[in-house]
């Protein structure tokens, strides 16, 4: 039998392994947690995402006709931020119950404490339909790691239902938006700026394109627990020096869009607002997840986390993205649920912290949830 691990420790243990993305240097950390899984029963796969990256993909039983309950979640974090913290980020510091670090929330507590999870059921599993648990490099900036699976053929399996790590401090969600970044350029002919009249100048169409954006509205329904999709100008460039006309700008768009609002009509839709004198270019293409609460999957984790949470969930959705958005399709769109121990609200932050008790609760939650799966 596998030594159990404290996920509390193996959480502190990861936070110190520096896997800001860019540049990420994910391998390390996922080469440990592979080593647990291995020593617990697991077969484990590393797939390569660049120099010193990796993801990973373990799995153990697979029994029967009924598919695997995939695990996921990602070790890659967001850089540090300009502000000065007062915790190191990369100690994984303890004080007054909370663990701090860059990390720690989003989402390497999830991932450490699914990964406890595995290792203490993992003798009973092997006659069950199992787990296939897959941990990812690279989905701060877009999902690549679960993308890059996504086209490997053979490196994911099976999945008749996805749980991901992300923070919700215990509470199960339902799903998530989509995101849809874009970035819209406008050309122009370059001149003296002595002489505005012999160009043309990009930084004014540009600026056409900025007005029409934030009159721009979404004409789908909306959803019934997401709500409307939103778009937010995130960034606008233009020009190279004062004393010239500029012939390129660059306005970057975000929008998080729903279940009733497909990203191909929403191209469509800006493209008419904007008109003929914008082009615009796909930065992230990720569509929104959402299971229906009805669910008899679903309707299960909400008896399982009831305890913790001291009332039935009600049906609740994340607004930020998640590998599922890759991950859920690849697997036939089983139910997806976001469920982790993290703090939403810290993801990102500076001092990011999670709360201790809570990954400990959460390590016994994560194998209810499997034991109820696999039916051990």
């Amino acid at each position: 039998m596998a030594k159990p691990v404290d996920a509390v420790e193996l959480t502190k243990q990861i936070v110190r392994m520096n896997t800001i993305n860019p540049p990420g240097n994910e391998e390390s950390c996922a080469r440990v947690l592979g080593s647990l899984l291995e020593s617990a029963g697991c077969t484990v796969a590393y797939h390569k995402l660049g120099d010193k990256r990796a993801s990973l993909v373990a799995r153990i039983g697979g029994s029967g006709d009924k598919a695997p309950l995939c695990l996921t979640g990602h070790i890659d974090t967001v850089p540090l931020g300009a502000a000065r913290w007062r915790k190191d980020p990369f100690a994984g510091e303890t004080d007054d119950g909370r663990l701090y670090g860059r990390g720690t929330s989003d989402m390497k507590c999830g991932v450490a404490a699914f990964v406890a999870a595995t290792v203490s059921l993992a003798a009973r599993l092997d006659r069950s339909p199992g787990l296939e648990l897959v941990i990812t490099a690279g989905e701060e900036v877009g999902c690549d790691g679960a993308f890059d699976l996504v086209r490997r053929q053979g490196a994911l399996g099976r999945a008749g239902a996805v749980l991901v790590g992300e923070p919700t401090s215990n509470y199960p969600y339902v799903g998530h938006k989509g995101a849809f970044w874009l970035c819209a350029k406008t050309h122009g002919v370059t001149a003296h700026g002595s002489m505005p009249e012999r160009g043309d100048n990009a930084v004014y169409k540009a600026a056409r394109a900025i007005t029409a954006l934030e009159n721009f509205r979404f004409d789908n329904p909306p959803h019934e627990l997401m709500g409307q999709a939103t778009l937010n100008v995130g960034t606008v460039r233009g020009g190279l020096n004062i004393n010239s006309v500029p012939d390129e700008a660059a306005i970057e768009i975000d929008i998080r869009s729903v279940p009733t609002s497909r990203h191909d009509a929403i191209r469509a839709a800006l493209q008419k607002q904007l008109g003929g004198e914008v082009d615009l270019e796909t930065i992230i293409d990720l569509e929104a997840v959402y299971s229906e609460p009805d669910q008899a999957w679903i309707q299960r984790l909400f008896d399982i986390t009831q305890p913790y949470l001291g009332a039935r969930p009600e049906p609740k959705v994340a607004t930020y993205f998640t590998d599922a958005a890759a991950l859920t399709p690849a697997y036939g769109n089983p139910p997806t649920v976001i469920l982790g121990p993290g703090e939403p609200q810290m993801a990102h932050q500076t001092d990011e912290y999670c709360v201790i008790d809570r990954v400990t609760s959460s390590v016994s939650l994560y194998e209810q949830v499997i034991a109820d799966w696999c039916g051990v």
